[in-house]
């Protein structure tokens, strides 16, 4: 789960991390007001939407008074940013007015769940202010790196180390060592995937200050953390995840047409792999698990039926804790309770085989069955191929 950057910035600001002054505003009006209530002479207007790159999309503005606020809140709200991280656009509802802060400088600082070696990872950069892809890109020397104990944490001289190597001053150690501290706390206390600091800066004053903020959370961890559950904004979201998500499934969607219901993450990744092989696209990735049930399978065919970008469906079963038999009658009542009008391509395999075959066989519906892999992923590209108008 994504929060806001104003949302990430709050919950930094807890764990001892500077952060700028700033108010969230859901109007024109409102934002103009945050300035008058932040003072100064120079503020940052911020369209809050979970993408990056929105400077270069214009969605972070520089204005010197309350009208230049005004006016650069009307451009943005309601409208659809497009950036390169978010190409289909994301909806702009909520702006974050922020003193503006005075940068003599620009660092990069993120925390990963490196699942390779199984620890938290440390990147670091003295070049703040860009993508760490293009920065690992254009000088991939001057990407620090720093592999965290969990048994330890990241220790008081750990911490040094990584600000020496940013290059800071020494009498900036001390204060870049316990923000770095409080990144790890807030990291493995609130169960994140990634703490992003974007640019860290270092102001005219010699102080460290997070001007941006960026913070994935793990969604099965979330159980754990109601004050970060709640800041979920489903606006931001992919409405066929959202949907999936709230019924328990295992769904990621993608940019096909080829829907897919497959139990098993491995099976679904090679049942993908095999519609591409085929000349297809998969309209999404769609784990039932294991023991599913009729009613699992109804959740599965909604949830598939919901992208209307899905011109067939195929549905790939291995069962072994699960059960062909059970499938099957989780697609007969998928076609009694929902108008399915797409063709569907059903391949099963393993316990209760002959059972779940039988019962598709004896319904009468339109079911094209499969006995391979292979076959459904080519009758199901077929199927599309058919379904696209002329």
């Amino acid at each position: 789960m994504d929060v806001h950057e104003y949302q990430a910035k709050e919950l930094l600001a807890r764990y001892g991390i500077p952060v700028p002054r700033g108010g969230l505003a859901y109007s024109p009006e409102q934002a103009s007001y945050r300035c008058t209530e932040l003072g100064g002479d120079a503020w940052v207007v911020k369209a809050q939407v979970h993408s990056g790159g929105r400077g270069e999309a214009g969605g972070v503005r520089v204005c010197r008074s309350d009208h230049e606020v005004l006016d650069a809140a009307n451009e943005l709200f309601g409208r659809r940013l497009v950036t390169r991280q978010a190409p289909g656009g994301k909806l702009v509802y909520r702006i974050y007015v922020e003193e503006a802060t005075d940068i003599a400088r620009e660092l990069y600082l993120a925390l990963v769940l490196d699942r390779a070696s199984e620890k938290i990872l440390v990147i670091a950069s003295p070049d703040g202010g860009m993508e760490i892809e293009e920065l690992a890109e254009r000088a991939p020397e001057a990407v620090i790196r720093s592999v965290v104990e969990p048994a330890v944490g990241l220790t008081p001289f750990q911490a040094r180390e990584i600000a020496f190597a940013m290059g800071l001053d020494a009498g900036q150690i001390a204060q870049a060592s316990k923000l770095f501290q409080g990144a790890y706390r807030a990291f493995r206390d609130l169960d994140a995937t990634l703490l992003e600091i974007n640019p860290l800066v270092v102001t005219g004053d010699g102080e460290l200050v997070a001007v941006d903020a960026k913070m994935s959370f793990d969604d099965n961890a979330l159980f754990r953390h109601p004050e970060v559950s709640e800041l979920r904004d489903r606006s931001q979201e992919d409405a066929r995840e959202s949907h999936a998500a709230d019924r328990g499934l295992a769904y990621v969607g993608l940019d096909g047409d080829i829907g897919c219901m497959i139990n098993g993450a491995g099976l679904a990744m090679a049942t993908m792999d095999m519609i591409e092989l085929a000349g297809g696209e998969p309209a999404n990735f769609l784990d039932i698990g294991g023991g599913a049930s009729p009613e699992r399978v109804l959740k599965a065919f909604r949830a598939v039926l919901n992208d209307k970008a899905v011109r067939v469906m195929l549905i790939n079963i291995f069962a072994g804790i699960n059960r062909c038999d059970w499938v099957a009658k989780g697609i007969v009542a998928a076609f009694e309770e929902i108008d399915v009008s797409i063709p569907v391509v059903v391949r099963l395999a393993g316990t209760h085989v002959e059972e779940g075959r039988r019962i598709l066989r004896e319904s009468g519906l339109p079911i094209v069955t499969a006995d391979s892999l292979s076959e459904a992923a080519r009758e199901a590209v077929a199927a599309s191929r058919a379904a696209v108008p002329a």
